[in-house]
Formats: C-alpha cells, structure tokens, sequence
C-alpha cells in the first residue's frame, strides 16, 4: 500500500484529487441549480435546512476543498487531496464496523459504471470474503425515467447494482431505483449502503446507513453529510480511467482489515 503521501501525490497526479476535470463554471452551475430547488442535483435527498447558494459553496470549500472564494467564477476548480484521503479512513472505519457484525447485510450500487465501478467491485468481494451477505433486490426491474426514452433496468454485476439500456450500463444520477430495491426489501433493509450519486442519496433518504463517493459537482450528497443523513462523503473525481482508483482502493480495503 502507498503512505499517505505517495497516494496524495497519486491522487494529485491522476486528477482524482488536486486540479480535477470538473470545471468551476460547471461546479458553481449545479450549487446554484441545488439551491435554487431542482430535485435532480438533490440526488433523492430532502434536506431539513434551507441552503443558500453560499453556503453550498461553503459546505463545499470545507467538505471538498473547492475553491471557497465566491469570485472565482471560472476555469480550474480543485478537490483536497487530504479531505479525500481523511473521508476515505472514515468510510474504512465505517465499514469495519458493519463488517463486525455477524453475517452483515450490504448493498453496493453505482451510477458510474465506466469509473467508480474499478472501486466497487474489489471492495464488494472484500467484503464477502469478511463474511457480508451483499442483497441484490430489483434485478430485472425496468422503468422509463426522465431524460431517456427507452426503459432502463437493474443489473448486477458481481452483485454491484448498475443501470442497463439494452446491454449497455448507462451513467446514472437517478434515485428511483434505489427506492425500488428498498421498497422490495420490505422492512428488512441491509446494514450498510456503499454507493455513489443517486443510489447512495435514496439510501441515506430511506434512513439506511450509508457511505458514498461524491464529485465536487455533486453537491446534494455532501448536503446529506452535513445533515446526518449519510454517514461519510468521499469527496473524489468519479469518473478518471478505472486503473486510476486502485491505490485508493487499497488504502480503503487495508485500512478496513486494520479496523477489524
């Protein structure tokens, strides 16, 4: 496993962390969008508190290191290297203590198929190897949601929940299919969520224990931190070249044997 500043200097260098893709204009579009009430940035999340665009900025200098001052309104924006190493720590701990549990019940799902997929896959069959039952509820299940015409689907995928459109795994924000798995699991809902995007907010919305990964331009989830709703934000690039991740992934599955 990297030290901590080698995968630091990793991060920075893969752009996971540090001078991320993510534009400003791009970031400060989506705080606007989610202050302003548009369900699609909340990511399935109702919040108990009125957010104002600044304090969304603020929320987001201090949760994932972009740029805090309000008059940077273009260009780079940035993600703290050490705020994603930390949020990375605290999803081990997190995990560790579900893991502790006898036969713990997880569910792992991802709207990044061409990214953080790299992540979740590894760390699924960790878990199964420290003795997890990772539920698949929904598999098959298709609806027709806003902003595509065809009918998506559930599929897993090593028991990783993805969407699908006709073979393809599709890019996904939406919250709707999460809410189907929870409400097919009835009352018996899983230990622990581990997602991303619109999976992980439903999740956190339905009371279930959830740890996620996050962009900077994905502000409802760190919203959902911020209001005790998810227990942990990794705040990250989520979609670089899937080889990139695996340092953090090995930093995340050792730190959580550590943890054990």
């Amino acid at each position: 496993m990297l030290s901590r500043d080698e995968l630091r200097d990793h991060l920075v260098h893969s752009r996971i962390a540090g001078d991320v893709a993510t534009s400003r204009e791009n970031n400060l579009d989506h705080y606007s969008s989610l202050a302003n009430g548009d369900p699609y940035y909340a990511l399935g999340l109702t919040f108990d508190q009125p957010w104002s665009y600044r304090d969304i900025l603020a929320l987001m200098a201090k949760s994932a290191g972009v740029v805090a001052d309000p008059d940077h309104r273009y260009g780079q924006d940035t993600i703290d290297p050490d705020l994603t190493i930390d949020a990375l720590d605290a999803m081990a701990e997190r995990i560790a203590a579900v893991l502790a549990r006898p036969e713990p019940r997880i569910l792992f799902a991802t709207g990044h198929p061409t990214g953080l997929l790299a992540v979740h896959l590894p760390l699924a069959a960790f878990c199964v190897a420290h003795g997890a039952r990772l539920l698949t509820p929904g598999e098959g299940w298709s609806y027709a949601g806003s902003g595509f015409g065809r009918p998506r689907r559930i599929r897993y995928l090593q028991d990783v929940a993805m969407l699908d459109d006709r073979g393809a795994l599709v890019h996904t924000h939406d919250a709707i299919p999460m809410r189907h798995m929870l409400d097919e699991l009835g009352g018996d809902l899983p230990d622990l969520v581990i997602a991303d995007h619109g999976w992980a907010g439903a999740a956190g919305e339905a009371g279930v224990p959830t740890v996620a990964f996050a962009d900077c331009n994905d502000p409802g989830l760190f919203l959902g931190e911020a209001e005790g709703k998810l227990e942990v934000v990794v705040p990250l690039d989520d979609n670089v070249l899937p080889r990139y991740y695996s340092p953090l992934t090995e930093r995340l599955v050792t730190e959580v044997s550590r943890a054990l």
